[in-house]
């Protein structure tokens, strides 16, 4: 059977766990970041890290199988 091919676009923006949970950034952090764009504090939840909903992680396990 061949290879399969990671998706590219995955890669860059989703990490593995070791016990296998799906880790990903926040969306919304990359413009509009002072003054009327976003409160400090909505600023410093982006910044942590979160897991992917269990509905999406299967599919997202797929895109990136030697990860």
């Amino acid at each position: 059977m061949p290879k399969m091919k990671t998706h590219s676009g995955a890669k860059k923006r989703f990490n593995l766990t070791k016990t296998g949970k799906v880790k990903r950034a926040h969306a919304y952090k990359s413009h509009l970041l002072n003054g009327h764009g976003k409160t400090t504090k909505r600023k410093r939840g982006l910044r942590k890290g979160a897991y992917a909903d269990v509905t999406n992680a299967a599919t997202i396990r797929e895109m990136i199988p030697y990860k």
